[in-house]
């Protein structure tokens, strides 16, 4: 009986493991995403495009901010990065989903 929860206990660790593995990695791949993005913040639109290219869709939003969207697949997962830019042209801010 003792052998069988020492077992048990040694599978629930490793999965437990695992799970915190997976998700520093995870954590480690947004971070990277933000801090690639993040340095677009400030910039302008022009700048953004020249290092982006043209974006796949581009619209005015409710706050009537420009919103600059691109979109790639990866492993057939579809990645999609926003950029907020403001009536001055300047990157005010980003979303980023999907991207890895």
């Amino acid at each position: 009986m003792k052998l069988k929860i020492f077992f048990i206990s040694l599978i629930f660790l490793g999965l437990l493991n695992g799970c915190q593995t997976i998700k520093n990695k995870t954590n480690k791949i947004a971070q990277e995403e933000n801090d690639k993005l993040s340095q677009f913040i400030g910039k302008t639109s022009n700048y953004l495009q020249t290092e982006l290219g043209k974006p796949d869709e581009d619209f005015k939003n409710e706050k009537g901010n420009l919103e600059l969207i691109y979109n790639n697949k990866k492993y057939g997962i579809l990645c999609e990065r926003r950029f907020e830019v403001d009536s001055n042209f300047i990157v005010i801010g980003f979303l980023s989903n999907g991207c890895f």
